[in-house]
């Protein structure tokens, strides 16, 4: 198993987005943990066609 740096958002009706940063795959869902499984889906889904994605991102914080 491979981890996958995905993003999630929360929209102002509730509901969930979730992309995966290296990878041109997104999400949108009623809640969080149905987010969760769907970008799941999505990156097994988009993996099977083949792309293994390298890792060209990098998370961190800045100070205002």
């Amino acid at each position: 198993m491979t981890d996958y740096p995905v993003i999630y958002e929360k929209a102002d009706d509730g509901s969930w987005s979730v992309r995966a940063v290296d990878l041109p795959v997104f999400s949108v869902a009623d809640t969080r943990d149905e987010a969760v499984e769907a970008i799941r889906e999505a990156i097994a889904l988009h993996l099977e066609g083949g792309e293994t994605p390298s890792s060209l991102s990098e998370v961190g914080t800045v100070t205002v």
